[in-house]
């Protein structure tokens, strides 16, 4: 089946599943303390490397730069840390300009490739922390033996858990329905941004953080999302080579990657792998959001015994 087919195929049932469930309303939750629910637990180590490690490796994610780990770079340094924060290709760019189209037909496996390289320099083994997209990318560096320990926060998951969700495809639903959008750049646009991610943010916030926005690779997203159809598996994950401790965080009000498709990320890597679900939390809970405080301060706790 060739590509064009396949992507017609995939815009019906899109476009099927997203005006069918458009009657179903969201769910609206209480505002609650910030808290963490354990589902997953582990000891594991890397046999390895035996010493605790101080480099963290922080990975962005979709349309986003190094910007998105400003908080949490301040207080792991002060923690004793080294942190290093690459931008991933063609994400070094102003969020006014025209992205290279270059950027559109992108893989995954550039974005892990660049990263291996600079991986691969360091002077230790580092602590992998991604958000997003960025935890899909520590996901794929982990299985190569890259890691020391594994932080993602509201990761998007490998290829195998389904992501077809009503709250995913109406987030997306606007750069979905640009003809060849998996070959070009792409930006989500304000409306959609605050409603998938941005939500918990107060309104001046919103606008600030998604004036930074840059765009995002059509094939990136394209490989996420129909990982079924692509033929390099570029989303693809062998939890076996996964053997690194590992923490997944999700946002219980997170809405472009909800807590259930997130729990499963952990339960792939049940073995090594602990679960925290935050309430009152959505996607962005690096970047300002109420409460990220005490998150950071957690996971800062877990690497002292998983790193």
């Amino acid at each position: 089946m060739n590509k064009i087919v396949k992507i017609t195929i995939l815009a019906l049932l899109t476009a099927f599943l997203t005006f069918g469930c458009q009657s179903v309303p969201e769910e609206e939750s209480a505002p609650q303390a910030t808290s963490a629910k354990p589902l997953l637990d582990t000891s594991a180590k890397m046999v390895s490397d035996e010493s605790d490690s101080k480099t963290i490796f922080m990975i962005h994610g979709m349309w986003c730069a190094p910007w998105i780990w400003d908080n949490y770079k301040t207080f792991f340094e002060k923690q004793g840390y080294r942190c290093i924060t690459p931008t991933l290709r063609f994400h070094d760019m102003d969020p006014n300009d025209s992205p290279d189209p270059q950027l559109g037909t992108v893989s995954l496996l550039d974005y892990a490739s660049d990263l291996e390289k600079e991986i691969t320099q360091l002077d230790e083994k580092p602590i992998i922390m991604g958000h997003s997209m960025g935890g899909l990318l520590s996901q794929i560096l982990a299985s190569r033996g890259l890691a020391k320990s594994l932080v993602l926060i509201t990761p998007v998951p490998p290829s195998g858990i389904s992501t077809l969700k009503y709250s995913i495809i109406k987030s997306f639903w606007g750069p979905a329905t640009t003809w060849g959008w998996w070959r070009i750049p792409n930006r989500l646009s304000f409306d959609a941004s605050v409603y998938g991610m941005l939500h918990l943010l107060p309104p001046e916030q919103q606008r600030e953080t998604y004036s930074k926005f840059v765009y995002e690779s059509g094939t990136a997203v394209y490989e996420i999302a129909y990982w079924f159809f692509d033929s390099t598996d570029a989303s693809e994950v062998n939890e076996a080579d996964v053997t690194c401790p590992v923490l997944v965080i999700a946002g219980k009000e997170d809405r472009i990657m909800p807590a259930s498709v997130v729990e499963n990320v952990a339960e792939k890597y049940e073995s090594v792998s602990t679960y925290w679900e935050l309430d009152n939390h959505s996607h962005w809970v690096l970047d300002g959001e109420p409460g990220w405080e005490v998150t950071v301060e957690n996971i800062a706790s877990w690497l002292k015994n998983n790193s």
